[in-house]
C-alpha cells in the first residue's frame, strides 16, 4: 500500500472514530432504545425462519439494534440494547468492545442474542460484564444456518443474528465483546 495513502487513510479514520462511535452520553431514550430495539427484532423475525422459531422458545431476547465499529489497525464497537422476556423490555445494556490488529474501516450493524437456556440468562444478569465467548456458549447464525435450523437442533445456550450491515469493515464478529447492564 501507498505510504501516503496509508497516512491519509489513517489520518481520516482517527477524525472519523470519535464521531462515528456514540458515547454513552449521547444514548438513545428509553422509549427510542425500546422502539428501534422491537422493530429491529420484528424484521429479523419476520425475515429470518430460525428466529421466529427460537423467538417462542427462548428464555430472554437481547436486541442491539446499532452498533458502531470502526479501526484502522486500532478498532472500537459500541451500542445499547434492550433485554425482553415475556414481550417485554426488563433490561437495558451495551455492547462494547476493542481490537488491534489487521482491520480497516467503518460498519453499522445489529444482533440479537436468543437466550435458549435459563443459565445463560442468568450469567448475563449474574456477572459484572458479560463477555461474549467466554462462559455459556454463543452459536453466531448466518443467513445459511439459519434457513437449515429447526427446532430439533437447536441445543446450544445461545444463538446470535448479527443483520443490518451498513459499511465496509474487514471481518465483523461478536466474540470478545462486553456486554454491561446499564442503569437507565
Amino acid at each position: 500500500m501507498n505510504t501516503a495513502f496509508a497516512r491519509t487513510l489513517l489520518v481520516a479514520l482517527a477524525v472519523a472514530m470519535p464521531v462515528a462511535l456514540p458515547s454513552p452520553a449521547f444514548a438513545a431514550s428509553k422509549s427510542e432504545l425500546n422502539a428501534s430495539s422491537k422493530q429491529a427484532l420484528e424484521k429479523l423475525v419476520a425475515e429470518v425462519p430460525a428466529a421466529a422459531a427460537m423467538k417462542s422458545r427462548a428464555v430472554a431476547i437481547l436486541v442491539f439494534p446499532s452498533i458502531t465499529k470502526a479501526g484502522f489497525m486500532i478498532g472500537g464497537q459500541y451500542g445499547d440494547g434492550v433485554l425482553w422476556q415475556g414481550g417485554k423490555p426488563v433490561g437495558y445494556y451495551n455492547t462494547s468492545g476493542a481490537s488491534y490488529g489487521l482491520q480497516a474501516g467503518a460498519q453499522k450493524y445489529g444482533y440479537a442474542m436468543f437466550f435458549m437456556k435459563k443459565k445463560a440468562l442468568d450469567a448475563l444478569n449474574s456477572a459484572q460484564g458479560f463477555e461474549v465467548g467466554v462462559g455459556p456458549s454463543v452459536v453466531v447464525v448466518d443467513q445459511g444456518m439459519g434457513k437449515s435450523m429447526t427446532t430439533n437442533t437447536m441445543n446450544d445456550d445461545c444463538y446470535a443474528f448479527i443483520f443490518s450491515q451498513q459499511g465496509l469493515m474487514a471481518g465483523i464478529g461478536i466474540q470478545g465483546n462486553k456486554i454491561t447492564r446499564l442503569k437507565k
